[in-house]
């Protein structure tokens, strides 16, 4: 389907009064404020998918970023770390890192700005009373008040229909609801072929080992069957700094052959996630990835070849950001999102967002959470917030100097496309 109407068509606002250029940066903090955010990649799941969701203040301390941390600042080894129970974990992190040391790092700060958020101690000696608090929270009405405080309406989720856990919920009937959209995860497929293939050809997929015969209309079909079970906002894969397009490979012709047409047939956006190096410190587990600088000439030829098709990037090399910005503007069907994981810190955040602003204007999502505990939005949409407040504000006061009014009018329909309706028309959610 053509991309020519993707973005919000022009509204006609009243003029209102202009505003003065010292009450801009209020007026900025107060819309971002109040416009609830679409969170349009996380790693959050509906109650539907039971205890893959993860919550509560043992599952926010054991988080990969402050696990990593943990190894520098204690001399425990990964090894004795994972032979412990998680509460024991917790409790070692909490000790290390907010105790014996001042949480000073954006992810420590983060657990703190939790803590505060639900009137808890931030600088106890131990987790007693947060553990307290958590265990008496139903789930549902939990979910409700942190979006509330986080300041979001929905979010998008990250789900693998090849994952042993999950897969089979969605199977058994599990759906996504108004504040959990689904995502079709690809990784498995694109990435681990060959140690996934006999799981597709266990579910009935006639495919095989090198992806011949007819492998790539069994993936299509597969691909077509999840979406109407899951019925994703769109499709997503992440891939290492070395990702080439074209490139001769199972991952090659199963994306041109069987992942692209497909989204374009369902009319989805696919997402890619490029530059992750995995696995470069394998004793960390999770937190044991590492970045690369990936070559975008292989985004270009994507954009290229499948014009019709919606393409949404984050890059997680920082050296990547400034040509990403420029194939934006060169390509219609690219939508660049969110400072993903390594570069969600506000000093690189500042730094990208005025770039893209410079460059794109507001034709870009600036942020996504990539939260994997539901409370992390809080601490992670009050950081974009506080973060973006002077951007945006020196923006409009640029503008201002340069010879154009601007009013709150201006600034509300800006923020609402950046964080909500740029994402909206994208995924076609309206």
């Amino acid at each position: 389907m053509s991309t020519s109407s993707h973005l919000e068509p022009p509204v006609a606002f009243p003029p209102g009064p202009s505003l003065e250029p010292e009450a801009i940066e209020n007026r900025v903090a107060e819309e971002l404020a109040r416009i609830p955010f679409i969170d349009m990649h996380t790693h959050l799941f509906s109650p539907a998918l039971g205890e893959l969701g993860l919550w509560g203040i043992d599952e926010l301390v054991t988080y990969h970023y402050l696990e990593a941390e943990l190894f520098r600042s204690s001399s425990v080894t990964p090894e004795e770390y994972w032979a412990m129970p998680k509460r024991s974990q917790a409790d070692l992190i909490w000790r290390t890192l907010f105790v014996e040391n001042a949480p000073v790092s954006e992810a420590t700060r983060g657990v703190v700005a939790v803590l505060r958020a639900f009137g808890l101690p931030t600088g106890g000696p131990n987790l007693n009373e947060a553990r307290e608090y958590f265990a008496g929270r139903k789930l549902e009405d939990h979910i409700d008040h942190v979006f509330r405080l986080a300041g979001i309406s929905e979010a998008v989720m990250t789900n693998d229909p090849l994952d042993p856990v999950e897969g089979p919920l969605w199977e058994s009937g599990a759906r996504g609801n108004r504040k959990f959209h689904p995502v079709l995860r690809l990784d498995r497929v694109l990435n681990k072929w060959t140690d996934h293939w006999r799981v597709l050809a266990a579910k009935g997929y006639s495919v095989d080992a090198e992806a011949s015969g007819e492998s790539i209309a069994e993936v299509r079909r597969f691909l077509a069957d999840w979406r109407l079970r899951m019925q994703p906002v769109y499709m997503a894969v992440s891939l290492p700094d070395t990702f080439q397009y074209p490139e001769e490979s199972i991952r090659g012709r199963l994306l041109k052959e069987a992942v692209v047409p497909a989204c374009r047939e369902f009319d989805i956006p696919l997402s890619l996630m490029i530059g992750v190096r995995y696995q470069v410190n394998p004793a960390l587990r999770l937190a044991g990835d590492g970045v690369g600088k990936a070559d975008l000439r292989a985004l270009e030829r994507l954009c290229v070849e499948f014009p019709s098709n919606r393409f949404l990037a984050s890059l997680l090399s920082r050296e990547n950001q400034h040509e990403l910005c420029v194939y934006a503007r060169k390509f219609r069907n690219l939508m660049p999102f969110g400072c993903w994981w390594f570069l969600n810190n506000p000093s690189v955040v500042e730094e990208i967002t005025r770039e893209r602003l410079e460059m794109l204007g507001t034709s870009f999502i600036p942020q996504h959470s990539d939260a994997r505990v539901l409370e992390q939005v809080i601490y992670k949409w009050k950081n974009t917030r506080r973060t973006l407040t002077p951007v945006l504000a020196n923006s409009y006061r640029l503008l201002m100097e340069d010879g154009r009014a601007v009013t709150q009018a201006d600034i509300h329909h800006d923020i609402t496309r950046l964080f909500r309706t740029n994402f909206e028309a994208w995924a076609r959610l309206k």
